[in-house]
């Protein structure tokens, strides 16, 4: 049984979907507390050569509230027509617009206003158009000691769900140690992105963008094939 386990992110890169489609099954945290300076609800796209930021506008609170315990902006009605607007003007020219369109249009028009919830939908209608059928769960819905961090809670989660491999994006190499997770009976791996690159209108390729921008330069065919562009160490 392989796992991974990852914050919740708003149309995020295509390694957090690479990562998605690895394993058996994917843990979103939804129980961590929301970060302003992460990419909880914000990406990148491009924009007339160059990549911009969206971001959904969280009402004001506590900086202590986990991220299931906040919620969308008053003004997001209004914020939603703004950044459909922005995806539509930047990419009404790409050669996959129109059946990557409508699946955008699906995750910012969805009649949610709690912020996780928001999100964790956006990720089911995204893999599945991507055609990802890895199942997800909810980190709090899983029967282990909330109160463990770090490498103590994945471990107890890995546990919960008889994991024998635990994969993560390499970020987690200066987090999580293969001697901890071997003693507990867990193999421990990092999923490397491969260097991707893609057509994007005539101008230089830039990485790394929200997997909104995959969507609209490439058929579905070529999204699978990039999916699966990745080494596992």
């Amino acid at each position: 049984m392989k796992i991974a386990i990852m914050q919740p992110y708003f149309a995020p890169y295509i390694g957090y979907f690479q990562l998605m489609s690895a394993v058996d099954e994917f843990i979103i945290y939804d129980d961590v507390k929301y970060t302003k300076k992460g990419w909880i609800n914000r990406n990148r796209i491009l924009s007339n050569g160059s990549p911009t930021c969206i971001s959904v506008p969280l009402k004001r609170d506590s900086d202590y509230l986990e991220i299931k315990e906040r919620y969308l902006a008053v003004n997001w009605p209004k914020e939603k027509k703004r950044i459909l607007n922005k995806i539509g003007s930047s990419y009404h020219r790409a050669p996959f617009f129109d059946q990557a369109f409508p699946h955008i249009e699906m995750c910012l028009e969805q009649k949610e206003d709690n912020a996780f919830q928001f999100i964790y939908n956006s990720l089911l209608i995204l893999k599945k158009y991507l055609e990802i059928d890895t199942p997800l769960a909810v980190s709090s819905r899983i029967d282990i000691n909330h109160s463990l961090q770090g490498e103590q809670r994945v471990l107890s989660l890995c546990r919960e769900k008889y994991a024998d491999t635990y994969i993560n994006l390499p970020g987690g190499r200066d987090l999580y140690h293969k001697e901890t997770f071997e003693k507990n009976g867990i193999n421990l791996q990092f999923i490397t992105c491969n260097d991707i690159h893609y057509q994007q209108y005539t101008n230089k390729f830039i990485q790394a963008l929200s997997i909104i921008d995959v969507m609209m330069f490439n058929s579905r065919a070529s999204v699978n094939e990039l999916l699966g562009s990745y080494t596992i160490d």
